[in-house]
């Protein structure tokens, strides 16, 4: 008689295993303990064999039935239901290890040693949100560039297109480390770079015209929040250095007594050396005394065993008034410095775009050299510091020659 749930759970568990058959084979084992197995007996090329088909009441007696049914089509077709089984789940397994989400993360696991933690977490956050929910299970060898190019569309579709165009990039990127690893033979978001229309390309707010300069120098003192932000602050237009460079800045990098501040480039990996105007280390003086005994010099407000945030310095802009999309920024720092260099004080081109770690090649074809120019950057250093000091003074500001060396 074919079995029904109600004489299954009526069953009770006896000192030795039952086998409640269905018929066609299928029978649920009840075992002393009280587990109940679905199990399949069936012959194939001569020889009884057994097959595993779930545990009751997870599988119910209607989806054990379809198993079994799937099973006897398998074997009408003269294929081993168990080989079967065990073929799929080793796909699964194949699958599932090499899965778009696994092969991303060990793109970005090796890439982390090679780039900021900022940047990875950047990465990991951008594949989290626009690429894992919709790719993250896809087995990589079998994403094709229409698949890809779907989720280009959707983060295109919010108005993220600078967004769009990265996470095309970082996605070859995770192409290619699979390539090499032997997950994929190919990349197909490279066939997919002008997929997405061009981003509008936006430069970092400024300001560039002394004047204004002069008053956001002075507004800089009525700053009411932490010290470290308002030495932060003071030092960024003066030493025009990355932002993230800036406040991921170690006491160990300095030398006071010298006045040079020395850090590895984190765009570039290259030693860069920042000769400090006295009136940069008046202000750093003053802030190690607080801050001096820890690993930062601007260290975190809640910890000081991090650096300061990202957007400490823009928060402090908005508090003073200036909006940060269109006056003035972080980085728009190193934009106000370079245009007034040139243009006011008349510096060489090549010396500021040394002092800003930009690479410049050379004769020789050296990118860049961290102590090339170093007497007239020393000397374009101080002399900017002080040009900053007599333009938030308010007073009248005659552009300096080039004499001297710079």
């Amino acid at each position: 008689m074919p079995l029904t749930d109600t004489a299954i759970r009526n069953t009770k568990p006896s000192t030795k295993p039952q086998k409640l058959f269905d018929g066609g084979g299928l029978f649920l084992l009840i075992t002393p303990a009280g587990q109940r197995y679905w199990r399949l007996k069936y012959r194939f090329a001569g020889k009884e064999k057994l097959l595993a088909l779930g545990v009751y009441p997870e599988v119910s007696l209607a989806m054990a039935r379809r198993k079994r049914d799937d099973a006897r089509e398998k074997l009408a077709a003269d294929v081993d239901p168990g080989a079967a089984k065990k073929a799929d789940k080793r796909a699964a397994r194949i699958a599932a290890a090499n899965s778009f989400e696994v092969v991303a993360h060990g793109w970005m696991d090796e890439r982390k040693t090679v780039v900021d933690i900022g940047q990875y977490e950047k990465t990991l956050a951008r594949f989290k949100n626009d690429v894992f929910p919709w790719l993250g299970k896809r087995p990589i060898a079998e994403i094709d560039a229409p698949e890809l190019l779907s989720v280009l569309k959707r983060i295109d579709g919010r108005g993220a297109r600078f967004t769009a165009h990265r996470t095309r990039s970082e996605i070859s990127r995770v192409f290619r480390y699979g390539i090499k690893e032997g997950y994929c033979k190919t990349d197909p978001a490279r066939d997919l770079v002008d997929a997405i229309p061009p981003a509008q390309t936006t430069h970092f707010a400024a300001i560039t015209e002394p004047l204004k300069v002069g008053e956001m120098l002075r507004a800089f003192d009525g700053f009411s929040g932490t010290f470290p932000v308002l030495c932060a602050l003071k030092l960024a237009p003066m030493l025009f250095v990355r932002p993230g460079e800036l406040r991921q800045a170690e006491w160990s990098q300095f030398d006071l007594d010298k006045g040079e501040w020395r850090y590895l480039v984190t765009k570039t990996k290259t030693e860069h050396l920042v000769p400090l105007a006295s009136q940069a280390v008046v202000i750093l003086r003053e802030l190690h005394a607080l801050t001096g005994t820890g690993r930062y010099v601007f260290p975190g407000a809640r910890d000081r065993n991090r650096p300061m945030s990202e957007a400490a310095i823009n928060a402090a802009l908005r508090r003073l008034g200036y909006d940060t999309r269109t006056e003035i920024t972080g980085h728009g720092f190193r934009a106000m410095a370079r245009t007034i260099l040139h243009e006011e004080l008349e510096q060489k081109p090549e010396v500021i775009e040394h002092q800003l770690a930009h690479s410049v090649p050379d004769n020789l074809g050296a990118a860049y050299n961290r102590t090339k120019f170093i007497k007239e950057r020393r000397a374009m250093m101080q002399r900017w510091a002080d040009y900053l000091v007599r333009l938030k003074a308010g007073a009248q500001v005659i552009a300096l020659t080039a004499a001297g060396g710079a």
